[in-house]
C-alpha cells in the first residue's frame, strides 16, 4: 500500500458470549475523524442461553452510535430511555456529562429460535466544549435516512452530510457515515463527495485502491481528498467514515473519552462510588475494570 492510506485488520475482542472485531482504536491510528472506537459485532448467531445481556455501564465525553444488519437490540438509558434497534435504523445516545446504559437481545427474541445478530458499535468524541453537555438519546428509523441509488450501487447516509445530503442525527461535528452496496463492480467516488479523514470499513466482498486488494475484515484508513482509486468489486458491502479530526488529543479509558485526564479521573470515581445516574428497575452493575 502506498503512503496514500493505511490498512486496519479486524482485532478479535471478546465481550463476554461475542466475539466482536475491534477496528478502532489502533496503535498507529486512535482516530479517523471524530470517530474514536468501532467495534463490528458478528455476524454471530444467538441462540438460547447466548442471549446479548450487556448490563448497566456508563460513558462520558462521547455520543454513541448503534447501527444494526441483521438482528435486534433493546437499549435502556437513564435518561429514560427504552427503545428496540432493528435492522438499518440509528439510535444515537450523547453521553455528554454522564450517561448510563444497557443492551441487550429482547425478551421476545428468547425463545429459543436462532438468529444472526451482525453490526457495529461506534463511539463519536464530542468537541472539547460539547463534553459536558447534557445527555439525549435519538432514534432514526431505517426510511428517515437519505437513500439513493447510482448505476446500481446502494447508498444510506447514516449521520453527518455526504454527497449533497444531510442525515437527520443531530450530530455536533463535521463528520459522515455512509452505507454502500455494490452488486456490480462500481468506482467509488469520493473526492468533492465527502470531506476530512476517511475510514472504509469492509463489510463483505472486496475493493481495491492504490494497486491494493483489501478484502472484508479490514479497513482502509485515507483522506477523502487523495487521488487513489477505489473500487468496490461485485457483491461488496462498505462503511464510509470520518470527518474533520479535532486539535486536542482524546484520552480513553473503559467507556471514557474526554480531551481531559482529570476528568476521566473523576468519572472513574464517580462510577466505583455508584453516583453516577441510573436506570430504573435494573440492578445489574458492571466494575471497572482494574
Amino acid at each position: 500500500m502506498s503512503n496514500q492510506g493505511l490498512i486496519i485488520e479486524e482485532r478479535s475482542r471478546d465481550i463476554g458470549d461475542f466475539l466482536v472485531g475491534r477496528i478502532l482504536p489502533f496503535r498507529k491510528k486512535r482516530m479517523v475523524g471524530p470517530f474514536i472506537f468501532i467495534d463490528h459485532m458478528g455476524p454471530t448467531i444467538i441462540k438460547d442461553g447466548h442471549y446479548m445481556d450487556v448490563g448497566q455501564h456508563p460513558h462520558i465525553g462521547i455520543s454513541t452510535l448503534t447501527y444494526m444488519l441483521e438482528g435486534e437490540i433493546i437499549h435502556q438509558d437513564s435518561i429514560g430511555t427504552t427503545q428496540r434497534i432493528s435492522p438499518g435504523s440509528v439510535n444515537w445516545m450523547v453521553a455528554g456529562k454522564g450517561v448510563t446504559h444497557t443492551e441487550r437481545t429482547p425478551m421476545d427474541l428468547r425463545d429459543g429460535s436462532e438468529f444472526i445478530a451482525h453490526g457495529y458499535q461506534i463511539w463519536v468524541a464530542l468537541p472539547k466544549e460539547l463534553e459536558d453537555i447534557s445527555p439525549e438519546f435519538h432514534h432514526f428509523k431505517i426510511q428517515d435516512l437519505p437513500s439513493w441509488k447510482d448505476q446500481g450501487t446502494q447508498y444510506r447516509l447514516i449521520a453527518g452530510n455526504g454527497y449533497g445530503k444531510t442525515s437527520p442525527v443531530p450530530v455536533h461535528s463535521e463528520l459522515f457515515m455512509v452505507d454502500v452496496k455494490a452488486e456490480e463492480r462500481y468506482e467509488l467516488q469520493i473526492k468533492g463527495e465527502l470531506q476530512g479523514e476517511i475510514g472504509i470499513c469492509i463489510v463483505s466482498g472486496e475493493i481495491s485502491a492504490c494497486d491494493t486488494n483489501i478484502r472484508e475484515g479490514n479497513m482502509l484508513v485515507s483522506k477523502a481528498e487523495d487521488s487513489c482509486s477505489i473500487v468496490l468489486e461485485p457483491k461488496t458491502h462498505v462503511i464510509l467514515f470520518g470527518g474533520q479530526p479535532f486539535k486536542e488529543k482524546r484520552h480513553i479509558y473503559w467507556n471514557f473519552v474526554s480531551s481531559s485526564i482529570e476528568k476521566i479521573e473523576a468519572a472513574k470515581k464517580r462510577w466505583e462510588n455508584r453516583k453516577f445516574p441510573k436506570i430504573e428497575s435494573d440492578t445489574s452493575y458492571i466494575p471497572l475494570p482494574k
